[in-house]
């Protein structure tokens, strides 16, 4: 998951987020179309709503389709080409027609191509003022994130979360002292890299930290880039030197409360969010609170779009493959 802070002078109603995406519904890409991106229903739902309300909570769901084309299969049709042009002209294509034929080859394999779907989950909290978005892929959140600027009402700005204390430092120092913040608990899986230009690393899995051969890699200068951690015996966690939250895994202290016929979109949503709504302002304190500069910069963002500014993303973030999985 990656977390960004929503500037505080958006304030806008749910109605508002609905009409603005219905701008921009999910289509299947066209038979020479490369990719194509949009909202979907987030409960599944056919012609049902692109932002859902739980508990307050707002839920959409971006979803990306992309053709496979294999290089070398684009490669063997740009060959061919270039050697019939060789063959009935008696001579070699140059760079500048190898390029156009290489486009023409693509427009002649895309109809033919294969296709793969992924979907990321966007959990936005408006009294929070936080937008999450569950994928570890920072080109993925790239995307989603100016698809959403264009998208919403005037005014919707987001910075990364910004700690006082950055995550690697905080994660060292828990290692070196074994004494892991309150309300957490270090678990066994964590990863250290060497500063140096050999960039060693030193992988833990399955693997008690409190040892002393983990403190000699960090006073030889290896810092953590990745911590495997449980809040409040409720959700593990890894937590990266990026203050990205990966393998998210909710306990089963967590659905002690649950009765066993309940499921479904809502109840879902309402443990995620629930859970994760606490554990993120503990963490957040838990390295030394908010940094005054992360608010700023989602300040910063509202002039900027005001202005023309628009947040970019690349032309190609990849595809997750797991459309169907539950909201975080």
């Amino acid at each position: 998951m990656i977390v960004y802070r929503i500037a505080p002078q958006w304030q806008v109603g749910l109605e508002q987020v609905e009409e603005a995406l219905n701008k921009a519904p999910f289509m299947e890409c066209g038979a020479t179309q490369e990719r194509s991106f949009g909202f979907v229903p987030p409960r599944g739902e056919a012609h049902g709503p692109l932002a859902e309300s739980v508990g307050g909570q707002w839920i959409l769901r971006f979803m990306v389709e992309a053709k496979v084309l294999p290089g070398s299969v684009l490669a063997r049709r740009v060959n061919e080409k270039a050697e019939r042009i060789e063959q009935e002209t008696g001579r070699k294509p140059g760079k500048k027609e190898k390029r156009d034929l290489k486009d023409e080859a693509k427009l002649d394999l895309l109809p033919m191509a294969f296709t793969k779907q992924g979907s990321t989950w966007v959990w936005m909290d408006p009294q929070a003022r936080t937008l999450v978005l569950d994928t570890s892929s920072q080109a993925r959140a790239d995307e989603v994130v100016s698809t959403l600027v264009e998208l919403l009402p005037p005014g919707f700005a987001v910075a990364l979360l910004s700690t006082q204390t950055s995550p690697q430092a905080a994660m060292s120092h828990w290692l070196k002292e074994q004494e892991p913040p309150v309300g957490f608990t270090v678990d066994r899986e964590c990863e250290l890299k060497a500063a140096d230009e050999e960039k060693a690393v030193v992988r833990y899995a399955r693997h008690p930290l409190d040892i002393e051969e983990v403190q000699a890699h960090i006073a030889a200068g290896k810092l953590p880039t990745k911590l495997a951690l449980t809040w409040d015996d409720r959700v593990s966690f890894m937590l990266t030197e990026g203050l990205q939250l990966k393998k998210v895994s909710f306990l089963d202290t967590v659905f002690e409360d649950k009765a066993a016929d309940d499921g479904g979109f809502d109840t879902d949503v309402a443990i995620a969010t629930g859970e994760l709504s606490k554990l993120i302002p503990d963490l957040i304190e838990a390295l030394g609170g908010e940094a005054e500069s992360g608010i700023a910069s989602a300040a910063a963002a509202v002039a900027a779009s005001a202005s023309g500014g628009v947040v970019t993303g690349p032309a190609t973030a990849p595809v997750d493959t797991d459309p169907d999985s539950a909201p975080f």
